[in-house]
């Protein structure tokens, strides 16, 4: 396989800043032998990586399609490229119309891993091609030269948000972007971070509770991801507890008022910590955003008080006697214990529920 190399017609222009862009066909069962899949992972406590999983049954669903027969398939596959392909301009001014210059484009042939190219989108697409064995179809593919992951995940992010993939997995990616988000991202970007430093750094309570995308099937943690950063992404309202907090400066306080407060409702319920969501209601979905909504008014007293800590554990002190995680009823609500679920009308009703059990509890006694 050494030496070896696919070579192709292409079209070549430039975007963003001096990015190589290209234009090109290639046979259908060739996209999966020039360019890999890089599938979100953690290696060594750092992400790498940015795909999802296979879909099988989305990639046989494909495949089966493109086995009946002559086709239409026009969907075009992004790849990224390393800076090793190299591109021969045709001579002549027929070569070259404004920006577009035409020639040929060699890419590398290497073994799986090492290869010259990586899949951005259309990996169920590229897999199903590969197992139809559709040698005779040729695919429209766009690639732009560039080996830095970050820029990989960026498109990767972009080319789906409009497209069913995962939310937790755009959450997970989103920490790791610095350079400029649509408007619709950006809002979730500190939250996200947050929620990676709750789930990473040593210092945190919660670390090693937080199951995470890029885990897959073997995580170990108990607490959903989404759940704990739609918990966040409230507190971070104007009006809410790290409502003063930017992502610029505030960064560490708002970790350091997040360490504080959940290292509080461990020790406040620890009957119901640590356990799965379906033997304790504290670390169900409904449970931490109902939980992290209580963090808003006793953040804002403990804040401005001598010892936030000792504050913010008294308030939980007090409500834990209230609180029906494991066994029991909710008084006043009417739910069973395990009768919460993850739905607007249990969040909300438990939120409303701790909330007003902080205000009467909280009151200085007559």
């Amino acid at each position: 396989m050494k030496g070896a190399k696919v070579t192709v017609r292409a079209l070549r222009t430039r975007q963003g800043p001096d990015i190589d862009v290209y234009a090109f066909f290639l046979p259908g069962d060739q996209v999966t032998q020039v360019a890999d899949i890089t599938r979100l992972r953690r290696g060594e406590g750092n992400l790498e990586g940015f795909q999802r999983k296979e879909i099988r049954a989305h990639v046989s669903e494909i495949a089966e399609f493109l086995s009946q027969g002559p086709v239409l398939f026009p969907n075009a596959i992004i790849l990224a490229l390393s800076p090793q392909v190299r591109f021969k301009s045709a001579r002549g001014p027929a070569g070259e119309i404004g920006s577009v210059r035409s020639g040929e484009l060699l890419i590398p042939i290497r073994p799986e891993g090492q290869r010259a190219a990586w899949i951005v989108d259309g990996q169920q697409r590229s897999l199903a091609l590969a197992r139809a064995e559709q040698a005779d179809l040729q695919v429209p593919i766009v690639a732009f030269v560039s080996d830095e992951v970050e820029t990989q995940r960026a498109q990767f992010i972009l080319v789906n948000k409009a497209k069913p993939l995962s939310s937790r997995l755009i959450d997970e990616l989103l920490p790791s972007m610095s350079m400029a988000l649509p408007k619709s991202l950006k809002p979730r970007q500190f939250p996200s971070a947050l929620c990676a430093a709750l789930a990473e750094n040593p210092a945190s309570p919660l670390q090693g509770l937080i199951k995470r995308e890029s885990q897959g099937d073997g995580a170990k943690g108990v607490i959903t991801d989404s759940g704990l950063t739609k918990a966040i992404a409230a507190n971070l309202r104007p009006a809410g507890a790290l409502g003063a907090y930017d992502p610029a400066s505030g960064a560490d306080a708002a970790f350091q008022a997040l360490c504080i407060y959940w290292a509080a409702v461990r020790n406040a319920f620890p009957d119901a910590w640590g356990r799965s969501s379906e033997e304790s209601r504290l670390m169900h979905s409904a449970g931490i955003q109902a939980i992290g909504a209580l963090m808003d008014p006793i953040w804002t007293r403990a804040d401005a008080s001598a010892d936030p800590a000792a504050e913010v554990a008294a308030a939980l002190t007090r409500i834990a006697p209230r609180c029906r995680w494991t066994e029991g009823e909710w008084e006043g609500l009417g739910w069973a214990w395990d009768d919460v679920q993850a739905t607007s009308k249990h969040i909300k009703g438990l939120s409303e529920h701790l909330l007003k059990l902080d205000r009467e509890l909280s009151r200085p006694a007559r």
